[in-house]
């Protein structure tokens, strides 16, 4: 939770600081943000293998802490950054170093009793949402001390963060689960080559993007959706993300454990994929914003399917590989995060211009929906049990 909180803090500053080293206005602010996401994502994409294969190697301790560290100085320098390149650097090495939540993912599983990982996995998620509710808020307060302040907070608590590993994270990698590091593991494309041999591991993962591509419909048009499809201004806007924002920790933190008791991994991911389907689907033709405030937590259950579906995977592969597992998850993830917005936003654009042949500004949701639909196809198809593990 802190962790992403750092990352949040210097969200709302970014358009401003990009305008003050470029000395451009808004709208290049807006194409160079393109560019440090993009580079943000890049990073996390080929780097998730990698430091989760290390862990798996020299455990995980020493990979957390020790991108904590690099992390704080990062944010030293991007607080002193005077140029665009060295904001760009700055985003390449926090991308690196973001890339550690797959490795933390593999250090909940390690301390999960078998059996019960997907909790732990909703609670990583549930922190991760936290952080990114309270790190804008907190840094969008900072931001009227100027475009600097929030990189000094966010080395603040990066370094307190790394106290706090120090302190209380024990190493979670025994003699009887390391594993030899290989360099064929650890990229995203050998790792995803490697793991797709085993039976039905390959169609989960890609059950997993799709199902996170589709998702990222909310943080991609949502704000321009309640604009166009309820005439919303800012303020809803915010109070409606805030809303979705809180009813995903309930039910990733809290809910989740209920649900898998009752349902079980298999039956707890399928749940989230209805949930999701009807969720999109209701989204894309609805026009009472009341309605869409009141769907709001049920749709917000579909995220259940992610934590499962990590369980299911951990529990099937074993605690030696749970690093490279977190690993390729993370970088489908990001793939996911970097490529969804670029098609949603198209898709959005195209339909909701005012002269468009056919104005419809739900289709980026009717595309979340065929997603979702063709994720639950491979999700259900039966397993072959002749694939080589």
């Amino acid at each position: 939770m802190i962790d992403t909180m750092g990352v949040g803090l210097i969200m709302p500053v970014m358009p401003d600081l990009i305008k003050e080293v470029t000395g451009g206005n808004l709208a290049n602010a807006a194409l160079w943000g393109g560019v440090l996401t993009a580079a943000f994502a890049a990073m996390q994409f080929l780097f998730a293998p990698f430091l989760g294969s290390l862990s798996d190697r020299f455990g995980r301790r020493p990979v957390l802490l020790l991108s904590l560290a690099i992390m704080a100085v990062d944010y030293v320098v991007m607080a002193f950054a005077g140029t665009i390149w060295l904001l760009l650097i700055g985003r390449i090495i926090g991308g690196i170093t973001a890339a550690t939540h797959a490795t933390a993912s593999a250090t909940m599983a390690d301390l999960s009793e078998p059996g019960k990982e997907s909790e732990g996995f909703g609670l990583v998620a549930a922190a991760v949402g936290l952080g990114f509710i309270a790190g804008p808020l907190i840094g969008g307060a900072l931001g009227e001390f100027g475009t600097r302040a929030p990189f000094w907070a966010a080395a603040v608590l990066a370094t307190a963060n790394l106290i706090l590993g120090w302190v209380v994270l024990r190493e979670t990698v025994t003699d009887d689960i390391r594993r030899p590091f290989e360099w064929r593991r650890a990229n995203p494309f050998g790792s995803f080559h490697i793991l797709s041999k085993l039976p039905g591991i390959g169609r989960r993962l890609v059950s997993f993007f799709l199902y996170q591509f589709s998702f990222a419909v909310y943080p991609a048009v949502w704000a321009y959706f309640g604009k166009a499809q309820f005439g919303w201004n800012s303020g809803m806007i915010g109070l409606s993300l805030a809303l979705f924002g809180v009813s995903m920790v309930l039910v990733q933190g809290v809910l989740i454990r209920s649900i898998l008791a009752r349902f079980g991994d298999h039956g707890t991911a399928l749940l989230g994929l209805v949930f999701s389907a009807v969720g999109f689907g209701a989204l894309s033709v609805i026009s009472s914003g009341t309605i869409a405030l009141i769907l709001t937590p049920l749709a917000a259950v579909g995220a259940v399917f992610s934590p499962a579906l990590q369980g299911l995977m951990s529990n099937q592969l074993g605690p030696e590989r749970q690093g490279e597992l977190q690993g390729i998850l993370g970088s489908a993830s990001a793939v996911a995060m970097a490529s969804a917005p670029l098609m949603m936003g198209w898709i959005f654009a195209h339909y909701a211009a005012p002269d468009a042949n056919w104005y419809f500004p739900g289709a980026p949701f009717v595309v979340s929906l065929f997603l979702t639909l063709l994720a639950t196809v491979l999700f259900l198809a039966p397993t072959s049990q002749s694939q080589k593990s």
